[in-house]
C-alpha cells in the first residue's frame, strides 16, 4: 500500500508528536554542543529531522534523501573535523538524527510496497553506518580521546532501534489494513441500502403504472371502447421509463427515505421546515420531473441537510437550488458552517457514498466537497428523460 501525496492537513495531524519530538531532541542536542564548529552541524540535523516529518507524502523518496542528508551532514563535519559528541551509542549520527532515522523506517514499514521497505531500510543503514563510522576518529581525538567504540555495542544497539523500528511501522500498517477493510464493509453496505431504495421505488412506481393499466383494460373490456387504448400504450412507456431508470439496483439491505407527492418544489419546502436549518429555496425547473427522480432529488436533498446537521456548526444559511435546463436536473445545496469532521456517515449509513451511487445509478454526476473559507457544497446532475 504505497502512500504518495498525502494531504497537508492528514500530514499535520498524524505527525505532528514526532515534529515535537524532534524538535526537543534536536534543542537538547544542540544546547549540549561544546565547540563553536559543532553548531555546523545544526542545519544538516534540521534538515535530516524535517524530511523525516514529511516522510508519509513519498516514503521511499525521503528515505533516499534522508540517507543522503546523514551521508552529507558525516561527510562535511569530518571534514571540518567536528564531532557530535557520543551519547550512550552514538557517536557520528547524534540522537535526533537516529530518531529521524528510525521514524522514517517505521513510515517506510507502514505506507511502502514490501520491496521499497526493504530497499529503503537498507538504504537508511547503510547511511547511518556510515555516519557513525566516519565520526569515530574524531570523537576520539578531541575531548574524548580515552574514549573507543565497542563495535559490538553500536551493532546491539542498532539491532535493537531497527526492531522497534519496523515494529512500529507494522503495527500501524496493520491498523490500517483493519480500517481500509473496515471501511470498505461499510461503502460496500451504503451502496447495497441504496440500491435496494431505488428497488423499493421500483416496485412502487412500476405497481402504480401497472395497476394503471389493468383498470384501463378493464373498462375497454366493459365499455367496449377504442378510447382506452392510448390511455394503456402512455401508462406503458411511461413504466418502461421508470423501469429501465432504476433496474438493476436490487440487492439485501433497507433504507427509508422521504416520499414524493405531486409537487416536488412543496416536498423540497417540507423537508427544509422539517431540518430546522436556515434553509433558503430557490426554484427554476422548466421541465416535468418524474416522480421516480422526484424521490431521488428529495433523498439528495435530505441527505445533505442532514450532514450539514451533523457535521456542521455555526450555520448561517443553507441555499438549495432546482433547476432545469437541456433536460437535465441541477440540484445543489450549499451550507457556510464550520465542518467538524468529512461528513461521510448520513442517515443510512456513509451518507455521501449513497449519494454519489444513487446519481450515478441513475446516469447523473454528483460532487461535493469544502467551502473556502467555509461550507460544504453538495452538487448533482440528474438526467430528466
Amino acid at each position: 500500500m504505497e502512500s504518495t501525496e498525502l494531504n497537508w492537513r492528514l500530514l499535520a495531524k498524524r505527525q505532528w508528536p514526532l515534529a515535537v519530538s524532534l524538535t526537543a531532541i534536536a534543542l537538547l542536542e544542540t544546547g549540549s554542543i561544546s565547540t563553536g564548529l559543532g553548531w555546523w552541524q545544526v542545519p544538516g540535523v534540521a534538515v535530516v529531522c524535517v524530511i523525516a516529518v514529511l516522510a508519509p507524502r513519498r516514503p521511499f523518496d525521503a528515505a533516499l534523501a534522508l540517507a543522503f542528508a546523514v551521508a552529507c551532514v558525516a561527510v562535511y563535519m569530518r571534514l571540518l573535523g567536528v564531532s557530535i559528541e557520543p551519547h550512550l551509542f552514538w557517536s557520528g549520527a547524534g540522537i535526533s538524527m537516529t530518531g529521524a532515522a528510525m521514524a522514517t523506517i517505521a513510515t517506510l514499514v507502514r505506507d511502502a510496497t514490501r520491496v521499497k521497505a526493504v530497499a529503503g531500510t537498507l538504504v537508511v543503514l547503510a547511511a547511518m553506518a556510515f555516519a557513525e563510522v566516519l565520526g569515530w576518529p574524531i570523537v576520539a581525538a578531541r575531548e574524548y580521546r580515552e574514549w573507543s567504540p565497542d563495535t559490538w555495542n553500536f551493532l546491539i544497539a542498532a539491532v535493537v532501534l531497527l526492531v522497534l523500528s519496523v515494529g512500529t511501522g507494522m503495527y500501524f500498517r496493520a491498523r490500517d489494513d483493519e480500517r481500509a477493510s473496515q471501511l470498505a464493509a461499510s461503502v460496500a453496505a451504503a451502496q447495497n441500502a441504496e440500491r435496494m431504495a431505488l428497488a423499493r421505488e421500483l416496485h412502487d412506481v412500476v405497481a402504480h403504472y401497472v395497476t394503471a393499466i389493468v383498470v384501463h383494460a378493464q373498462a375497454g373490456q366493459l365499455n367496449r371502447e377504442v378510447d382506452v387504448l392510448p390511455s394503456i400504450a402512455s401508462s406503458g412507456t411511461e413504466a418502461l421509463t421508470a423501469m429501465r431508470r432504476l433496474v438493476g439496483t436490487m440487492r439485501d439491505g433497507s433504507s427509508e427515505g422521504p416520499a414524493a407527492s405531486s409537487s416536488l418544489m412543496d416536498d423540497v419546502r417540507a423537508l427544509a421546515a422539517e431540518s430546522g436549518l436556515p434553509v433558503r429555496l430557490s426554484f427554476d425547473l422548466q421541465d416535468a420531473v418524474p416522480q421516480e427522480l422526484a424521490r431521488s432529488v428529495l433523498r439528495l436533498v435530505q441527505e445533505s441537510l442532514t450532514n450539514t446537521q451533523k457535521h456542521a456548526s455555526a450555520v448561517s444559511s443553507v441555499d438549495v437550488s432546482l433547476s432545469s435546463g437541456d433536460g437535465v436536473l441541477h440540484l445543489a445545496v450549499l451550507d457556510d458552517g464550520v465542518a467538524s469532521g468529512v461528513p461521510v456517515g448520513g442517515s443510512g449509513g456513509y451518507g455521501l457514498v449513497g449519494m454519489r451511487e444513487r446519481a450515478e445509478l441513475l446516469g447523473g454526476t454528483f460532487s461535493a466537497g469544502r467551502r473556502e473559507p467555509t461550507g460544504w457544497t453538495v452538487r448533482a446532475d440528474l438526467p430528466i428523460s
